[in-house]
């Protein structure tokens, strides 16, 4: 069996590129769950937000979606790094 990714390897590509680190953790689906709902929410709450709000107040829900898919695409990657390293001493 091939090892997996290093958890923190997995953790920057998610930062570089949303959704790509649930990819190189194994979970596509779920990257292209956490990609689209990133986008939604961004385009949400770009159109409920008034303009003369920050940039960033006006992509907060995109923004909230990208950080949790971060966390989570490390905690996959970790989970799946600890596995392989405790049935492979």
């Amino acid at each position: 069996m091939k090892p997996p990714l290093h958890p923190y390897l997995v953790m920057l590509i998610a930062i570089v590129a949303p959704g790509s680190g649930h990819w190189a953790a194994g979970h596509i689906q779920r990257g292209m769950m956490f990609a689209w709902f990133m986008f939604i929410l961004g385009f949400i709450t770009w159109k409920i937000t008034p303009a003369e709000l920050s940039l960033l107040g006006r992509l907060s829900g995109g923004l909230l979606v990208y950080a949790v898919s971060i966390m989570d695409a490390y905690r996959i990657a970790r989970f799946r790094w600890a596995r392989y390293h405790s049935a492979n001493p």
